[in-house]
């Protein structure tokens, strides 16, 4: 049988670990993002080169291809 006081050091260890995981998946989790957006360059795709003459008719600004 576990002493209150042990019971509240396995308690607060078991919180410091829980928080710990949290924040390295967190971590990893932003890592993998950020090398993501930097390591990929997506492809041109298709879109309006002109103006277009109705509303919702959008094109890119500058487009890279």
């Amino acid at each position: 049988m576990l002493y209150p006081a042990t019971r509240a050091v396995t308690r607060f260890r078991a919180m410091w670990l829980l928080a710990t995981v949290v924040v390295v998946v967190l971590i990893a989790a932003n890592a993998h993002l950020a090398y993501v957006a930097i390591s990929s360059q997506p492809d041109c795709v298709a879109h309006l080169k002109d103006k277009g003459g109705q509303p919702g008719e959008f094109r890119a600004a500058k487009p890279a291809c």
